[in-house]
C-alpha cells in the first residue's frame, strides 16, 4: 500500500516553485510544504522501510525496499537541512557534492539517494 499523501501535489509543486524562484524570500510555511511534499514523493517512488530520511524540523520518511526497521534508531539514516534537501530534490545540488560538503549526514550501507535524486526536474 502506498504511503498516504498529506500534501496535495498541486500545493507541493507550487511551494517548490516559490522556493526555486527565490529561496531567501520563501517563508517558513512555503518551505515546510515543499519539504513535506518532496519527502512524500520520495516515499511514493521508493517505498520501503530500510532508510529514514530526515529534514528537521519539517519531516521524515522511511523509504527503500530491503530489511525493515521497527524500533529505535534506524541503521540507515540520512539527515539534512531544508535548503540542502530542496536543492538536492530539484537538481540544484548533486548528491556527491552535498555529501562531500558536509551538508548531508548519511550513515549505514543503504544511506545513498544518488540513484533517486533529483525528484523534480530543473525545468
Amino acid at each position: 500500500m502506498p504511503p498516504r499523501r498529506r500534501i496535495a501535489p498541486t500545493a507541493g509543486l507550487q511551494a517548490l516553485q516559490v522556493w526555486r524562484a527565490d529561496p531567501s524570500a520563501a517563508d517558513r510555511t512555503t518551505v515546510a510544504t515543499a519539504v513535506r511534499f518532496t519527502l512524500e514523493e520520495l516515499a511514493a517512488r521508493a517505498p520501503g522501510r530500510t532508510l529514514e530520511v530526515r529534514v528537521p524540523p519539517y519531516g521524515a520518511v522511511q523509504c527503500i525496499e530491503g530489511p525493515t526497521h521497527t524500533r529505535g534508531t534506524p541503521p540507515n539514516v540520512i539527515e539534512t537541512d531544508a535548503p540542502t534537501w530542496l536543492a538536492l530534490v530539484t537538481g540544484e545540488l548533486g548528491w556527491a557534492d552535498a555529501e562531500a560538503g558536509g551538508s548531508v549526514r548519511a550513515s549505514g550501507q543503504r544511506a545513498d539517494l544518488s540513484g533517486l535524486l533529483p525528484l523534480i526536474s530543473k525545468s
